[in-house]
Parts: C-alpha cells; sequence; structure tokens
C-alpha cells in the first residue's frame, strides 16, 4: 500500500542570531561530570568513569599543542561499562583515582560473575608529554573470577578549534599501525606538512592486540590483585619507552612540590576557606607551564591551554604578593614575543604585546589568525603596569634592564599606533575580519554596547583600558626613575595626570552617577552601568569622591547579587543573567574591583565582595572557582548557577581567593625601606585569623599572625628571617 506523505511548512520570521568567529557552541548536556589534568603543554580531559570519548557532552581527549592526540580511551568489562564507584583528583592535582566495580556479568543468559565482586581502579597522571594509566584490579568474591578487559582506543588529531565546533574543507591523512605485540602508533600527516603521533604502549602485552583495541583475559583466583598499565605518548621518537608509572608519578610530585617552593603560604582559622586556597593553589600549579623565559601560567582548560597575555599578566598581578616569580616569567616570555612587524591577519604592530599563540594545524596554515596574534588593546598597557609592579615587589634591577626597551615599545605603541586619531585614549578596530571584533576582556562580539542595545562602531575606546594606562604609565616613571632617566620620568607622570583629567571629561556619565562603559568611533559615550568601572577603581584613575559614587553604584542589588558583582547591571539593555559577558559573575573581575576598593579605603565594600565570592566558592565542585558563574541574585538555602561552558581550573579565578585577601589585608611591599604595611587591614567575619609564611621581600621574609576583633585587626610577628619591618596602619 502507498502512502503519500504531507509536508506542512511553517513559515515564521527568524532572527539570525550574529556569532562571533571563534564562538565555543553548546549543544546538550555532559552525560558524565569532567576531570582534567595538564603538565607543562600537554592536558587531557576524562570523564568522572577515567574513560575518553565514552560519553556525550564532553571536550573529552589528550591534547598537547593544541591538537587532540587521542579522542578515545574506553574500558569495559565483557562488553559492559563498569559501574562507577567514585573519581577524585589528588589534593595536589597531580593524579586523577576512578574506582569501579562490575555490573551482573551475564553469558548465554545465566550471570557468571554477580555485581561488586571486581574493584577496578584507575589512576591516571600526565607527565613530559604522556598519560601515564595504572589499572589495577582484585576479586573480592569468594570463587575465581573470570573476565575479559578491553580497553578500545582511537583518534581523529582534531584541532582544538575542530573540537570547539569550527568545520574544515579538507583535513589530512592519518593511519593506524601495529608496531609489536605491546605497541601501536597512529599516526596524521596534516595540510602543514607536520606529522603527528601518538604512540601506546601497554604492559603487560594484551591478550590481544588491534590498532584501536587492547583486550586482556583475567582469571582471578579469590582476593587475587593483578594490574596493568598503559602509556599514551604524544610526538615521541618511535619505538618509544616510557618511563615506569611508579618512577614517573613519583618523579611528577617531586618536580611539583619543587616548584611551589619560595612562595608564601597561607593558613586560616576557616576549614573551608582553607580548602578554598588549597584547590586554588594546585590549579595554579598546574596551570604553570616551564616555557624557554620561565614558568608561565596557561589560562584555562579545555579552550584557553596555552601562552595568552592578558590572562597571564593578569594572573602574574594577582599572585604578585604571594609569588613575585610568576611575574618574572610572564613579562619575559611576553617581551620575547613582542611584535616587531605590522600584520593585519594577526593584528599585529610594533610594540604590542601577544594576546595569545596557538601551536596547531588551523593556526599553522591561517585557517585562524592566532598562531601569534596580537587582537588585544589591553595587554600591552598591562604589561607596562605590572612591569613596575614586580619591579616595586621585588626589588629586581636586573630584570628592569632587560625589559626596558620592551617597555618603551610598548609605550610608543600606545601613544602611536594604539592612538590612530591621537585624541589621547587608546583605542582598538580589528584589522581583518578574521580577528576578534571586540579587544578587551569582554571580548564577545555583543559586549560593548549602547544604552539602547546598539552594537558600539568604530575605533572603540573602553573605560577600563585608559585606567590600565594611567598606571601603567605611573609604574614606567618609576622605572624611569630607577633607570637615572628622570626627564622619562617626569614626562610619563605628566601624561598621566593629563590623560586622568581627559578622561574625567569624556567618560564621566552625571545621569549613571559612574562611568561609561566606553567610547564608540564618534567619540560617543556607552552610557551602560558595567563593571569596568569598577576595574577603574584599581588603577587609580579615579576621583576621590567619583570613587565612592561607583562603589555605591557597585554595591547595590542591580549589581551585587549576593555571590559577587555583575559584569553589567540589571536593566541594561543587554542584560543576561546567564551570558558570557553581558550579567555574568567573573571571580577575577570582583577581585580586580575589590583592590580597587581597598586602594580607596573602602574595606566595608570589600569584606562584602570577599564574603560572596568565599560563599560562591564552598558550593562549587573541588571548592574551585570557575571561570564564570551565572548572575541570578542569591537566594535562601541554594547555590550559585553554573555556566555550562566556563573554563574549570581558570588561572585568574584560581588566583582571586589570594587577591581578595590581599585586599582585605591591604597588603604593601616597600622593597627599598625592607617594609610590609598592612593598609586599614580589615577581615571578613568568617575569618578570624590567618597566618602568612614565608612571607618574602628581597633576601629577607617574615611569618605573620593577623587575628579579628570585631572590625579591628591584631598583628603578630611569629618569626623573621633578615632584615624586615612589618606594621599596620589606619588611614581614612
Amino acid at each position: 500500500m502507498a502512502i503519500e506523505a504531507t509536508t506542512l511548512t511553517t513559515i515564521r520570521e527568524i532572527e539570525v542570531v550574529s556569532e562571533s568567529p571563534f564562538y565555543i557552541p553548546m549543544t546538550g548536556p555532559a552525560a558524565r561530570p569532567r576531570r582534567s589534568l595538564k603538565h607543562d603543554d600537554t592536558f587531557i580531559v576524562l570523564d568522572s568513569h577515567g574513560d575518553i570519548g565514552a560519553s556525550a557532552g564532553g571536550p573529552d581527549g589528550l591534547f598537547n599543542a593544541d591538537t587532540r592526540y587521542l579522542a578515545r580511551l574506553e574500558l569495559v568489562l565483557d562488553e559492559v561499562q563498569p559501574l562507577l564507584l567514585g573519581s577524585n583528583l589528588r589534593d595536589d592535582n597531580s593524579a586523577l583515582t576512578v574506582d569501579l566495580t562490575n555490573p551482573d556479568i551475564y553469558r548465554h543468559g545465566r550471570i557468571v560473575l554477580k555485581k561488586d565482586m571486581l574493584h577496578v581502579v584507575r589512576t591516571v597522571f600526565l607527565w613530559r608529554g604522556t598519560a601515564y594509566q595504572r589499572i589495577g584490579l582484585q576479586n573480592h568474591g569468594d570463587r575465581p573470577a573470570s573476565f575479559d578487559l578491553t580497553l578500545q582506543f582511537d583518534n581523529d588529531f582534531a584541532d582544538l578549534f575542530e573540537v570547539r565546533g569550527e568545520r574544515r574543507p579538507r583535513r589530512g591523512i592519518g593511519l593506524s599501525k601495529l608496531l609489536g605485540p605491546a605497541d601501536v602508533v597512529l599516526e596524521y600527516n596534516g595540510l602543514d606538512g607536520k606529522s603527528r603521533s601518538t604512540a601506546l604502549h601497554f604492559d603487560p602485552r594484551p591478550t590481544r592486540l588491534a590498532v584501536n583495541a587492547a583486550s586482556y583475559h583475567f582469571d582471578l583466583a579469590p582476593q587475587q590483585i593483578s594490574s596493568l598499565f598503559v602509556a599514551v605518548s604524544c610526538n615521541k621518537p618511535i619505538p618509544y619507552k616510557p618511563a615506569p608509572f611508579f618512577r614517573g608519578l613519583l618523579a611528577h610530585r617531586r618536580e611539583m612540590r619543587q616548584s611551589t617552593t619560595s612562595a608564601a603560604s597561607v593558613e586560616t582559622s576557616n576549614n573551608i576557606f582553607n580548602e578554598v586556597l588549597c584547590q586554588s593553589m594546585a590549579d595554579l600549579n598546574m596551570l604553570m607551564t616551564e616555557t624557554p623565559q620561565g614558568r608561565y601560567p596557561y589560562a584555562g582548560i579545555p579552550w584557553y591551554s596555552t601562552t595568552f597575555g592578558r590572562d597571564g599578566l593578569i594572573t602574574a598581578l594577582q599572585m604578585l604578593w604571594i609569588d613575585p616569580r610568576v611575574a618574572r616569567g610572564v613579562l619575559k616570555r611576553l617581551a620575547f614575543y613582542q611584535a616587531r612587524s605590522t600584520d593585519p591577519l594577526a593584528d599585529a604592530e610594533p610594540g604590542k604585546i601577544l594576546h595569545e599563540m596557538r601551536g596547531g594545524e588551523m593556526a599553522a596554515l591561517r585557517e585562524v589568525p592566532f598562531a601569534q596574534y596580537y587582537g588585544s588593546v589591553d595587554a600591552t598597557p598591562l604589561f607596562v603596569l605590572l612591569a613596575g609592579l614586580y619591579v616595586e615587589r621585588a626589588g629586581d634591577e636586573e630584570t628592569l634592564g632587560e625589559l626596558w626597551p620592551s617597555i618603551e615599545a610598548a609605550l610608543n605603541w600606545i601613544d602611536g599606533a594604539g592612538d590612530p586619531d591621537r585624541d589621547g585614549f587608546i583605542e582598538y578596530q580589528r584589522a581583518s575580519e578574521q580577528g576578534l571584533a571586540n579587544q578587551g576582556w569582554k571580548d564577545s562580539y555583543d559586549a560593548i554596547f549602547h544604552a539602547d542595545g546598539r552594537l558600539a562602531e568604530g575605533y572603540i575606546a573602553l573605560a577600563e583600558v585608559q585606567g590600565y594606562v594611567y598606571a601603567g604609565k605611573r609604574q614606567a616613571a618609576r622605572c624611569a626613575a630607577r633607570l637615572g632617566k628622570h626627564d622619562k620620568a617626569r614626562n610619563l607622570e605628566a601624561e598621566a595626570k593629563l590623560l586622568a583629567e581627559r578622561f574625567e571629561q569624556a567618560f564621566w556619565c552625571d545621569e549613571l552617577g559612574t562611568y561609561a562603559l566606553a567610547l564608540d568611533g564618534d567619540k560617543q559615550p556607552c552610557r551602560v552601568r558595567s563593571s569596568n568601572a569598577g576595574q577603574l577603581l584599581f588603577s587609580g584613575i579615579v576621583r576621590q569622591d567619583r570613587a565612592r559614587m561607583v562603589a555605591a553604584d557597585l554595591m547595590r542589588p542591580d549589581f551585587f547579587t549576593g555571590w559577587g558583582i555583575r559584569t553589567v547591571a540589571r536593566g541594561e539593555a543587554r542584560y543576561n543573567p546567564m551570558s558570557y559577558h553581558n550579567g555574568s559573575i567573573w571571580p577575577h573581575d570582583n577581585a580586580l574591583i575589590a583592590l580597587g576598593l581597598a586602594r580607596y579605603g573602602l574595606k566595608h565594600s570589600v569584606v562584602h565582595v570577599f564574603e560572596a565570592l568565599f560563599d560562591a566558592a564552598a558550593y562549587m565542585d573541588l571548592r574551585r572557582l570557575p571561570e564564570l558563574f551565572c548572575g541570578f541574585r542569591r537566594e535562601k538555602q541554594r547555590g550559585p548557577t553554573l555556566y555550562p561552558v566556563a573554563c574549570a581550573p581558570q588561572a585568574w579565578a584560581s588566583a582571586t581567593p589570594f587577591t581578595l585577601l590581599e585586599a582585605a589585608l591591604g597588603l604593601e611591599f616597600d622593597t627599598p625601606r625592607g617594609e610590609i604595611r598592612l593598609r586599614n587591614p580589615r577581615l571578613p567575619a568568617f575569618l578570624n585569623e590567618v597566618v602568612l609564611r614565608d612571607l618574602n621581600l628581597g633576601a629577607s621574609s617574615v611569618d605573620l599572625r593577623v587575628r579579628r576583633h570585631g572590625e579591628e585587626v591584631s598583628l603578630e610577628v611569629l618569626r623573621t628571617r633578615g632584615q624586615i619591618q612589618v606594621s599596620i596602619v589606619m588611614a581614612h
């Protein structure tokens, strides 16, 4: 019987949604939670079972230099998935441990292995471009257990931007081959002329080995223990023999411990906050990458595990009080990659500081412009600012001498190509359609807009970036004076003063009681209440009387949710608490605002922001502050609402608890005088006591205890090494 098909078409007006060229899509929920590990340029994203590519909704894989080297690694028992008992990262992020057991296993309609008889423990760590895994098994039954364990694996050598959703018309050629009874190699010849390879080594040799699966047959007596090992290596010489599992794990942990020596440590009276701090430091340590120029905090996992200028600079600034060595590595690396020529596709101009760099095939072919991309307007002034702050903090005259040519080149760009119409404000407009449309930290396509919702067009001058320039020039003036360049120092101070005066005239909006988000290409202010005004407080460009007005606005319910300060105030045209930049809460944004509030003596507001972010962190998985979360108002007996594709860990979010503590204590370091000051220190109600150990100043260091007494604090010096003074300064 033939059936006639009828098609009904509904015609309706469809609004086309604009996307930024490198938008990260979210198409569905993750079927299993994800866990991440990283070591230098390699990171891995696994699900809660320890599998890769076995469940939907996650950016799974083993990645190295922006390429996926393993897209699938799934463990099955007699062709069925095991049951999850638990999954835990070590406190120092050195390894992931997953506990599994067997479901009821049938053969020919009969149960041959009852559930919960086998304990399967997967331990995974990364070290030197290799993912190591031990699979331990124990039979807890009272009779022998006979079963097959299979590891199914595969790879696509996808560029990270493909994993993010970019489509490519052509790809290179891949192949797989056996190298012996225990080794498989997966290879890819890219369109960029580069060969990439993944080597899998199994120990002991599998019962059966194919190019996409390794199977083991086990006959375990009651209580018998057995184990197998697999190592997956990125771009290693073939044949490659990885280090034994336990030797590699111990070496990896030893390296992680050594990397944190010389940094100050923090312990408080609040156990939950101690967990937040420990997780933050573990995440920062994991995100640190050894580069030829020094250690560099990669921005975040999974999408931003590479050198980002803005993120590295702000993270180093946040960590300056606790470990100034991070700033030195960041400054040296960014100085090395500072632009020396003009390249429109890369948004490069002489003197500009790097935005991001990528090592994948698409970047090499310029399918994306990010091999070395300079499309950020704020990285260059932030570089100048951090250089000055680092020298003040560490007293490192030698590094200042090395950096001074790069500082001068950055200043020349700020006053030259960075200000194309010579109006005294630094501005941006992308040089090619492939570049980022918005080039401040709020770089979504719709993040810079007018009060009526229209997107700003033309050369855009962001409010907070003028503040970075102001603070950067003042710091550069001090650096110049240190080098004996006194005329240069006076000129920079005068330029900063003039910028502050002109900024007040152009950006202040009486009707809003705060500063405009930006000026568009016609010099019209974007009269939008945004958190950018809070970052102006951090820079110090704001007049004292107006600073109090800005702070008061940020602490009103339109901004302050109880979990933190929104990026855009409720009621603005494009406000959306679930958006990336137009109403969400970013921990690092709140941290910089807190430093600004402290600068103007507004410690009561600092404490409110500190308490809000602490409460949010207490609800988060692993006590880990993510890149951002939604800006919904806080409700009783409910935690904050997560943002689905936020990076976690993210470097500047991980550094936020330390910045909040710095703002609350009012920490200041005077290297020439050998003095550490606590300016107007306050502690939030959840902290009765804070102990700082190995807080260094030059070659000296000190251990401190700060106790809260209502709204006052007391200071106790526990131990000093070398010549150092500590004092409390109360100023209003």
